[in-house]
């Protein structure tokens, strides 16, 4: 019996169709994507959720505020029996009270290696800015288990990537992309849904 896997998503949903694609091509074949839900309405993640046939929803985070929005998301995980969910690109950070519900069942994937350049604050270029500004040699990306802090879970998997000469924050963002968060999204999911991914 496939796990059922719930995407959390707040743009474009790149990561989201990495794992679209996973799940197409045969690499994820423990978990099934059964669920697409957006921090807010019209972003382009939920056509790719909608082009899949996978059902979707836009859960207005800035319109309901953090209580609400996270009340609307339960009922959508009990309703279509969520087994684990995946924050990719998705810019809230869930409260404690919800995450302390799901211990070891939600899995985040970071734009650089945990320890470094993570917490509140470390999202999208800001993280791969700090990279270039500290004159790191590597970074990379790391799949991880969310706890009550942010960033703060175990970790299951991570990647480095070279930082090359005359980086600016977005070719470093795409290169970390191309070779660390897209590889290891769909590897570390397949694990967690198979069971072999234990903290």
């Amino acid at each position: 019996m496939k796990k059922r896997v719930a995407v959390f998503v707040s743009g474009g949903g790149t990561n989201l169709q990495v794992l679209l694609d996973a799940q197409a091509n045969g690499q994820l074949k423990s978990g099934e994507i059964a669920l697409v839900i957006a921090s807010k309405p019209g972003v382009f993640a939920l056509e790719r959720a909608e082009k899949a046939g996978v059902s979707n929803f836009a859960v207005s985070r800035k319109e309901l505020g953090l209580p609400e929005f996270e009340a609307q998301c339960l009922r959508l995980i009990e309703e279509h029996r969520i087994d684990f969910m995946v924050t990719a690109g998705f810019l809230t950070i869930f409260s404690e009270d919800f995450v302390s519900r799901f211990p070891n069942k939600i899995i985040n994937v970071h734009p650089a290696l945990i320890p470094a350049f993570c917490g509140k604050g470390f999202y999208g270029l800001h993280v791969h800015k700090a990279a270039l500004e500290r004159g790191v040699k590597l970074t990379g990306a790391t799949v991880h288990f969310v706890n009550e802090v942010c960033d703060g879970g175990p970790i299951i998997a991570q990647k480095a990537v070279e930082v090359l000469p005359g980086d600016t924050p977005e070719t470093l963002q795409k290169r970390v992309m191309e070779q660390a968060e897209w590889v290891l999204l769909p590897q570390a999911l397949e694990q967690v849904c198979a069971k072999r991914a234990l903290p």
